[in-house]
């Protein structure tokens, strides 16, 4: 089975449009799982322009599905510029309180409007491992946001994570702009398979939806596919238990 992880950020960019709890995001979590998503992604970022400090405390305390927490492991705490909105206390900081079953490092920096590269693993493999195996230690598994570049996903084995992240960008734009779809897949097909073959578990996210996904899960190896905005655009005009049906047919688990 390739499971499903929603990305609540979109809606709880709705939310903090105006001062509101409105949509209350535990409560939007639970629909989701209700609607059958396997697990939810949220991806705090240090100015809490989506998904809060004080929104993964509350998941942590409801969710009985698997909860992938992602982000920079690098970010650091930040005051809160809006009045009502707790501090920001630090990615990692966040991350040894709450011991989300997964957490994925992705090298974003905090002014970026969405994650848009993989970890340079030459350059950053050395502040990478320690931090792998710290989170280990704490008994949650561990990913890395990785472009499909086979020699870096081979240094991502060798700083010892358990999962990787494949960026999908490429091949999202691919089908988007119909060129060189034939081209990019295959360059996740071979990604995916020197993962697999290095002992590597394999998710993958960004920007896939129900147009690119059905080519893209016949990568062999493929565990979980964590997709927020299409999702969310998708419910708007479908309704949310329909779209989450509708993702998990085409992930073939219904």
């Amino acid at each position: 089975m390739i499971a499903l992880s929603v990305n609540l950020n979109k809606i709880a960019l709705i939310r903090n449009s105006r001062d509101t709890t409105n949509p209350d995001i535990p409560q939007h979590a639970q629909l989701c799982i209700d609607a059958g998503a396997n697990g939810i992604t949220v991806h705090p970022r240090p100015d809490q322009r989506h998904v809060r400090a004080s929104d993964c405390r509350d998941l942590a305390n409801i969710l009985k599905v698997e909860f992938n927490i992602e982000g920079n492991p690098f970010s650091a705490p930040r005051k809160s510029e809006r009045p009502g909105v707790g501090d920001y206390p630090g990615f990692m900081a966040l991350v040894r309180e709450i011991r989300p079953t997964q957490c994925t490092l992705v090298p974003d920096g905090d002014g970026q409007l969405t994650s848009d590269h993989g970890f340079d693993l030459k350059k950053e493999g050395d502040r990478i491992a320690p931090l792998v195996t710290e989170l280990k230690s704490l008994g949650i598994r561990t990913s890395l946001f990785m472009d499909p570049d086979p020699e870096q996903i081979r240094l991502a084995a060798q700083v010892g994570t358990d999962r990787i992240e494949l960026y999908t960008e490429t091949y999202a734009r691919a089908v988007r702009e119909q060129r060189d779809i034939d081209a990019v897949f295959e360059q996740f097909v071979t990604a995916a398979r020197v993962a697999v073959d290095a002992g590597l578990g394999l998710n993958a996210g960004h920007d896939l939806d129900l147009i690119n996904l059905p080519q893209f899960v016949t990568i062999a190896g493929l565990q979980e596919v964590s997709i927020g905005h299409a999702l969310t655009v998708d419910a708007l005009r479908m309704g949310l238990p329909d779209t989450i049906q509708a993702y998990q047919r085409v992930l073939g688990n219904t």
